[in-house]
This record gives C-alpha cells, structure tokens and sequence, in this order.
C-alpha cells in the first residue's frame, strides 16, 4: 500500500483457523479465508478495513504456509519444474458493506537443484509464506514466467485493492491519504 501512498491508521491481525475444508477447492478456500479475517475486526463506523490471503494451488491441491522446513522442503519439491496457480483474495469492509476481488495468476517454478533449495530453505525465507516461497525474494530466481499480477501473487493485488477502495469512497491518489 505504500507504493501507491497508503499508510494504515493500524494493523490488526485476526487470529483465525485457516484449515482447508475437506474437499475444498482453492479459490473457494482462499475467499472463504480472506472473508472470515474481515468479518473477525470490530471496526468503528467511519473505518475501512483491508483483509487478503493467498494460496498456491496445484490442480486441486491447496499450498498454505508450511508448518516447517521439511513441509516446505515438500512443497518445492512438488513445485520444482511445473506451473501452478497463486490465487489471491482481497476483501474490503466497511460498516455492514463487505467486497471481495479474486486474484488468479500462473506461475511457473523452474526446475529446483538439491544445492539452492536447501539453501533457499537455510534461509527461512520460505516461513510464513503460501506454497513455502516468496516471488519477492530469493525464489525470484526460481520464477521463470508468470501470467497475470505480480502483486497478487506477492499477496496484495494492488489494482483490484485500489479499486475496491473507492468503491468505498477511500480518497486513493489524494493528499488525504493515511
């Protein structure tokens, strides 16, 4: 948000369960999450509020964040040479009035090396973060090609975030931002 001048009044994180349901599908679950942190913040009338989440997906398979180094490890190896999905879902509140923009991209991981992944994974970049890396640090250099908005697979889409800003009257791109 700062690229675009920005500045949250404050930064609230809902503490919620982000366990897939069985047999949900991606997209479904990224929007379901994304939802359920908006609808956790008690929120003053005049605020609005900005809740995202990602994921990764191969095929039907959801990538959240990795428990730990070897489930991260699994999720690279699983990733190492293929296409995959990062789907992001940005919601926006204020009062009773809730919107959500979906974010699908494809990205292509090239074929990772023994040496750099676990390198990668000494790291630690990979904690905390869906499909256990980060296009916007040292996996940049696993990223070959992607289809659609860098942002969104960073985690914010940052057009679709704009937008939806507005449609809430949020002043983007003016002095009163902040």
């Amino acid at each position: 948000m700062a690229q675009v001048g920005i500045v949250p009044f404050e930064i609230r994180a809902p503490n919620i369960d982000e366990t897939p349901l069985k047999k949900e599908l991606p997209l479904q679950y990224c929007r379901r999450i994304a939802e359920r942190k908006i609808h956790e913040l008690k929120l003053a009338d005049d605020e609005i509020a900005i809740c995202a989440d990602t994921t990764v997906a191969v095929g039907r398979r959801i990538l959240g964040k990795p428990s730990d180094r070897d489930e991260a490890n699994s999720f690279l190896s699983l990733l190492s040479g293929r296409r995959h999905k990062v789907i992001t879902c940005v919601t926006v509140r204020k009062q009773n009035k809730i919107r959500t923009k979906e974010v699908v991209s494809r990205v292509k991981m090239r074929a990772l090396g023994f040496q750099e992944k676990e390198f990668y994974l000494d790291s630690g970049d990979w904690e905390g973060k869906a499909g256990g890396y980060g296009i916007q640090g040292i996996a940049s250099s696993f990223i070959p090609w992607i289809g659609g908005s860098y942002t969104g697979i960073v985690g914010l889409p940052l057009t679709e975030t704009i937008g939806l800003l507005r449609t809430f009257g949020y002043p983007v791109f003016s002095e009163k931002n902040g």
